[in-house]
């Protein structure tokens, strides 16, 4: 299979002849923010105008992130310090999706979660109702490796949540390793298995599957994935929005994540190429994952559909 070649799989280019097939058959736009809304905390070019215009034309929009650095709150606060208007109920991040999974599958409240990761999924835990430790705070702590110390955890953690972590170290791999290893029936749970992101706007820094992998590679179990491409969020969207997938874009700018998840719960797809992935890599006869349609930027549907 190879989205330039195949005629049954082949990726469309959008164009001012395509666009309005794609833009009357979908009811809900579904957007990853880094890469396709901001880079780091820069605007892309017409991207305010795009979602104003998707409005007006009654289209819901959906915001699904694996960046888990920020909790829903937070990421309402991003956008509209950008000028743009968004409600926390229209944003599904990672952090939510890890709090949301503990919350469907009855996670004892007498039990605690370890975060490797920031504030975000430390704050979503806690709307929750849960009892997180860990986070930032333990960026600034040490592991001592000295004969005779053993190093303390706390017995009644359930579950570990890794996510992004700038502050993660050590300390917080050694107590996550710990947790799971130790701790009977406890949980391992990552935000999303993303290699790199765009955490500022002029290069890709190392994601969320880095930080995954160290603690893979020591308690030697696979993660729980609640980020994109699992579907675990889908069933929030359809739940709170009642628009089947067929009716629905996903419009993102990583193959293996946002349009594999797109794909996975039956939603039409738009690549956008302002982020990780680049026409080459779209068109090379490795890559197995064909969004419907690729484009440069968001912008280009205002411009496509013209006045």
């Amino acid at each position: 299979m190879n989205c330039k070649t195949e005629a049954t799989t082949a990726s469309q280019l959008l164009s001012p002849q395509n666009v309005r097939d794609l833009f009357d058959s979908v009811d809900a736009f579904l957007f990853d923010c880094d890469g396709v809304i901001w880079k780091g905390d820069k605007l892309i070019d017409g991207v305010p105008q795009t979602l104003e215009m998707l409005r007006s034309k009654g289209k819901k929009l959906m915001f699904v992130t694996n960046n888990s650095t920020k909790s829903r709150r937070q990421y309402a606060k991003k956008f509209h310090s950008l000028g743009i208007a968004v409600s926390e109920d229209e944003i599904f991040s990672s952090s939510f999706a890890a709090a949301m999974f503990l919350k469907v599958n009855d996670f004892p409240r007498e039990k605690k979660v370890y975060v490797i990761g920031e504030d975000g999924i430390l704050e979503e835990l806690e709307l929750a109702g849960f009892t997180g430790l860990g986070g930032t705070e333990d960026g600034k702590k040490t592991a001592q490796l000295k004969p005779d110390t053993l190093f303390e955890h706390d017995k009644s953690v359930g579950a570990v949540v890794v996510g992004l972590d700038q502050y993660i170290n050590y300390y917080k791999l050694q107590y996550g390793t710990l947790c799971i290893r130790e701790n009977p029936g406890c949980l391992f749970i990552a935000t999303n298995r993303d290699a790199v992101g765009h955490m500022t706007e002029l290069q890709e820094w190392p994601g969320a599957g880095c930080m995954v992998a160290a603690i893979r590679g020591s308690t030697q179990k696979e993660p729980i994935v609640v980020g994109k491409p699992s579907t675990f969020l889908m069933d929030f969207l359809l739940q709170k929005f009642h628009i089947t997938t067929s009716k629905m874009c996903m419009v993102g700018d990583r193959l293996d994540t946002d349009i594999l998840f797109g794909q996975s719960a039956g939603c039409r797809t738009l690549l956008v190429l302002s982020g990780v992935t680049t026409q080459s890599t779209l068109q090379d006869p490795s890559n197995h994952v064909c969004p419907e349609y690729y484009t440069s930027k968001v912008s280009d549907i205002l411009e496509f559909l013209g006045p």
